[in-house]
């Protein structure tokens, strides 16, 4: 399994999500420019001495990161889609692709791929998004559940 974060913003939720990454021996991909330094202290921090244990890869486009992963079916979460990650049925050598925590992944990929476009299911139509930490272990655990 693999999760890949697309231009991620927030230190502390790609800490938090690394650590998830090594408590579950999950891939972590990191694609295009973050809103931070890798080496950032809040970062490190949230990983906790856990950074060690992730197989952490970075790709400069997302094109880099298909071509990584050429046996793997990438798998897109958004807000922007019906269909829950309930419905799907996940492959052990998944991608897991979760966008920006400001603005998510960008429409012209979730176009190209709206077949492979997942959401997380929010009773509340006033809250417009989970924060990005919580989604990818919402979906990663049902996605290993699955698969395991």
């Amino acid at each position: 399994m693999h999760v890949a974060l697309f231009e991620p913003e927030i230190p502390p939720n790609t800490g938090n999500i690394a650590r998830l990454c090594a408590a579950t021996n999950t891939e972590l991909h990191i694609v295009g420019v973050t809103g931070f330094r890798m080496d950032d202290r809040t970062l490190r921090r949230s990983g906790l001495d856990y950074w060690e244990h992730v197989t952490l890869h970075r790709h400069v486009e997302f094109s880099d990161l298909a071509k990584a992963l050429p046996g793997s079916r990438m798998v897109y979460l958004t807000t922007k889609t019906e269909v829950p990650y309930t419905e799907w049925t996940f492959n052990e050598n998944d991608c897991l692709v979760f966008g920006p925590e400001t603005r998510g992944l960008p429409e012209s990929m979730l176009n190209e791929h709206s077949d492979r476009c997942l959401t997380i299911p929010m009773a509340n139509p006033n809250v417009r998004s989970l924060n990005l930490a919580t989604s990818v272990g919402i979906v990663l655990y049902e996605a290993i559940r699955q698969t395991r």
